[in-house]
């Protein structure tokens, strides 16, 4: 294949029917081929002491029955590929992605507790995996009301002005451009400022907070300004508000086609890839599935 696919992980559960029929209809809108992965772990219910369970072959995997037979369902298709794997799947997920334009996975799988808001494979192939990775939520999640959301289909995406986040950007101006929607860049910034004087000594500084709004706003249009001119097509706004910024981008969410946040630079002291307190947030409690992009090669 010369156009890298988008690659769907299932497992049976209702959480990766939903993330196949999004990674079907991104497909659809890149022109690329679907490839439809299984990761299949036996070993892990295997009783003590009995034989490790000998997984059934590719041909005969129940889970790419159902997907095959649900994707004959949907009528016109891109071209696909069923891929069946024995291992853990927290760590050949991740590797999934080294071959792909998009790894989509559902928030929970069948395994662990009902109770948890993401699966740990979904973490790990976030944290791990080459190219950006959707996570797409249960429906039904609440978040807190009030932020201008405006009429009409849009892409979020967060950005820090004291470290823009190239690629990130560029992965929110392209699926804005093909959904057709608006972009919304969501730069938030701390206030009240706060500093101390002397021990103990909390001092509230004389900032004007519209000018520190208005500083924010416009380093986020230059960080904007390159993706504007190859993305012309695409209405973009920088919205700086004060606040958390997981907290801001949770409610962002709601109603949003997407949301794309950068994972975790790798820095000096941590070599290790992280993938953020506000990124963790996101995937943790937003209303829209959640694209988590790696940083370019250079900057890791």
């Amino acid at each position: 294949m010369d156009t890298l696919p988008v690659v769907a992980a299932v497992d049976g559960s209702e959480d990766s029917r939903r993330a196949l029929d999004w990674a079907l209809a991104a497909a659809r809108r890149r022109g690329a081929p679907l490839r439809v992965a299984h990761v299949r772990h036996h070993s892990a219910w295997s009783p003590p002491g009995a034989p490790v369970a000998v997984p059934p072959p590719p041909e005969d995997d129940p889970v790419l029955a159902d997907v095959r037979a649900r994707l004959a369902e949907a009528g016109d298709r891109p071209e696909t590929e069923y891929l069946a794997l024995d291992g853990a799947p927290g760590v050949l997920l991740p590797e999934l992605g080294a071959q792909a334009q998009l790894l989509v996975l559902g928030s929970r799988g069948r395994g662990g507790f009902t109770s948890l808001l993401l699966g740990s494979n979904g973490l790990t192939a976030a944290r791990d995996a080459e190219c950006p990775v959707v996570v797409v939520p249960r429906p039904g999640r609440e978040v807190d009301a009030g932020f201008p959301a405006g009429p009409g289909p849009r892409v979020v995406v967060g950005l820090k002005v004291d470290g823009p986040d190239d690629a990130a950007l560029g992965l929110a101006f392209t699926e804005a451009a093909l959904r057709g929607a608006r972009l919304q860049a969501v730069a938030a910034y701390p206030w009240p400022v706060q500093t101390w004087a002397a021990p103990e000594e909390l001092v509230l500084p004389a900032h004007d907070q519209e000018a520190v709004e208005h500083e924010t706003r416009v380093l986020a249009d230059g960080f904007l300004a390159p993706h504007r001119a190859r993305h012309p097509e695409v209405r973009a706004e920088a919205l700086a508000a004060p606040g958390d910024a997981a907290g801001l981008l949770v409610a962002a969410s709601k109603g949003a086609e997407l949301l794309v946040v950068g994972r975790h630079r790798r820095r000096l002291l941590a070599p290790a890839r992280m993938l953020g307190s506000v990124t963790h947030a996101v995937l943790m409690h937003a209303a829209s599935p959640v694209a988590v992009v790696p940083p370019a090669p250079a900057e890791e």
